[in-house]
């Protein structure tokens, strides 16, 4: 979900608590005060929508169980006004959530089935002229849930050509510098080795195995630059999937560090979309880069697991720690936290000084 997603989210959550508030002094402008049933109902239903559809953004869009919520809040609205017709008005706030809670083609339904509880609340089902006001009402709600469609399709079109071209100007970037640059670092250290003398002196192997493991490195990272200026996908994730290209990158890292990393995977294995295998890999790559440069830790553990609405990445090392509230404690804890919002997920840091880090991912995988 993007920042103008979030935003129009926000607005239609405090419209239907507006117009709940706003029949609120309607009743109590038209008499003494609501009644005690009313009050009780009005409150159940702003419990029901906080709870189920406001603290649950992750589950908006699926029918099960968005569905039955929508069906608790239509059968509280009609418990509502036939006990007092001033919140007739909350119609106004709960009409959109139809479209907020369902997916296509069955946010229509229940944009319907809001119109069908206005007429029943009304008590106008048994006015033969009303069919006529129910039927354009229909339409009339229908009609805008097209709109609203067609305005988010050309959103989501307008936000991929604006992607694509981001990926242009970035793929140009990597090759006129990363690339470029790592080039120049390979056939340094491939001179810096030639010139040395022979392999009798215990030093002199230390430092031709240190210059091998650079040039290693730098090698598959001119590989991962020029596999971005293709795809801009990580490149471990081309040829494996997400569990074995994670054991790669720890493999990989626990022999340049020297450092022990292991990799466990819990639950079953399923397919996931590009971008979130690749926020997943990203955020191991950048929590496994920040042990080696501040946690002096002798120990990496990566947990990998699937469950039936989520998958979580923790990344743990017994290192110095530090304190997540400090200003400037580093760790790219701002990067990785961008990468999860981008993909939907949420970024926890448990630390303290002495006590190691944990780093836990989690993405919506539903």
């Amino acid at each position: 979900m993007n920042v103008w997603e979030a935003r129009w989210l926000h607005a239609f959550h405090l419209l239907f608590y507006a117009c709940l508030a706003l029949g609120l002094i309607l009743s109590i402008g038209e008499r003494a005060g609501p009644a005690p049933v009313s009050l009780v109902v009005a409150a159940l239903m702003a419990g029901w929508h906080g709870f189920f559809v406001v603290r649950r953004p992750h589950l908006l869009g699926r029918l099960h169980p968005m569905a039955l919520h929508l069906a608790v809040l239509c059968a509280l609205y009609v418990a509502l006004v036939l006990t007092d017709r001033s919140f007739d008005v909350i119609i106004f706030g709960l009409m959109p959530q139809a479209y907020v809670m369902l997916r296509t083609p069955w946010s229509y339904a229940g944009a319907v089935a809001t119109i069908l509880c206005t007429f029943a609340a009304r008590d106008y089902l048994d006015d033969p002229g009303a069919l006529w006001r129910l039927a354009g009402s229909c339409g009339l709600v229908v009609a805008i849930g097209l709109f609203v469609t067609y305005v988010m399709r050309q959103s989501a079109h307008n936000k991929t050509v604006g992607v694509l071209e981001e990926r242009a100007r970035l793929a140009r970037e990597i090759h006129d510098t990363l690339a470029q640059g790592l080039s120049g670092i390979i056939t340094q250290l491939e001179a810096a080795e030639q010139a040395m003398p022979g392999q009798g002196d215990p030093d002199l192997t230390s430092v031709r195995r240190r210059i091998t493991l650079a040039k290693e490195l730098a090698r598959d990272n001119l590989r991962e630059a020029r596999r971005s200026v293709d795809a801009l996908r990580p490149g471990p994730l081309e040829e494996a999937r997400l569990e074995e290209a994670l054991a790669q990158v720890a493999q990989r890292w626990a022999q340049t560090c020297e450092v022990s990393a292991t990799v466990t995977v819990d639950g079953t294995p399923r397919p996931l979309a590009g971008e979130v295998s690749g926020t997943l890999l990203r955020a191991a790559q950048e929590g496994l880069s920040n042990v080696a440069k501040h946690a002096q830790a002798g120990r990496v553990a990566i947990t990998l697991t699937y469950m039936d609405d989520e998958v979580t990445l923790d990344v743990f090392d017994d290192g110095t720690g530090f304190d997540p509230r400090a200003r400037g404690s580093g760790y790219g804890l701002a990067a990785m936290g961008e990468r999860a919002r981008g993909v939907g997920g949420t970024l926890t840091v448990e630390s303290a000084p002495g006590e190691g880090t944990a780093l836990c991912l989690r993405i919506p995988s539903g």
